[in-house]
């Protein structure tokens, strides 16, 4: 599984800095700066990887909220969140949350887009 995310946010860093301490070895973290590669792996443009987490599994590209989840799943220590959060009634006001917050955090990382 391949997680492509943005190092250079601080809040995303932060976070998947958090999963990568779990050491888990069929997870590869690709941060998605200026990165044409993962552009062209997942046939994303830049502003699309910016605004939200994408996961690549089984040659299937997953982003946002569903994203997360693929990737809590293969972590032991996060493996609850993927067990709450996928229940469906729940999974639809964290996908809505998850939108505004990423929402959010592309608009304080916009001058990325500038820099492309």
């Amino acid at each position: 599984m391949k997680v492509y995310y943005n190092e250079s946010c601080s809040i995303c860093r932060a976070e998947i800095n958090l999963y990568k301490k779990q050491n888990i070895k069929e997870i590869e973290w690709i941060d998605i700066t200026n990165n044409s590669i993962a552009e062209k792996d997942t046939t994303k443009d830049s502003k699309t990887l910016l605004r939200r987490l994408h996961v690549e599994e089984n040659g299937k590209i997953f982003g946002g909220a569903e994203a997360f989840l693929l990737v809590w799943k293969k972590i032991p220590k996060y493996k609850f969140l993927y067990t709450f959060l996928k229940l469906p009634i729940i999974f639809n006001l964290f996908n809505f949350f998850y939108e505004i917050v990423a929402f959010f955090l592309f608009y304080k990382n916009r001058k990325q887009l500038k820099k492309n």
